[in-house]
């Protein structure tokens, strides 16, 4: 069965080697300011995001408070990747907790 694991804000922030962090919430809240190195994620860029993300690569995918990235991970984990995170509390936990990039600078 294909599945995937929650991380809290903490593990993300302190998260050693190579991740793929993937925000789904909406264009305009991503611009507005999302966590450092995240890319946003839709439908519009899915496809290649699996293409050319290496399978071995962990994926930490990120929503507004952690509920709908738990959906989007179980469908990236079914395409092969081998480790991937729902990010309890999503972005809005990020936001209280760790500095956040705004799309402003």
């Amino acid at each position: 069965m294909t599945t995937f694991s929650h991380i809290s804000v903490e593990d993300v922030a302190n998260f050693n080697g190579d991740v793929a962090i993937v925000d789904i919430r909406d264009p305009q809240s991503y611009a507005n300011g999302h966590m450092p190195n995240a890319a946003p994620l839709n439908n519009d860029n899915f496809a290649t995001f699996i293409e050319h993300t290496p399978k071995d690569t962990p994926v930490v995918v990120v929503c507004y408070h952690g509920i709908s990235s738990q959906q989007a991970a179980r469908v990236i984990a079914e395409q092969g990747f081998n480790t991937v995170y729902s990010m309890d509390g999503g972005f809005e936990a990020w936001r209280l907790a760790q500095p956040v990039e705004s799309g402003l600078s």
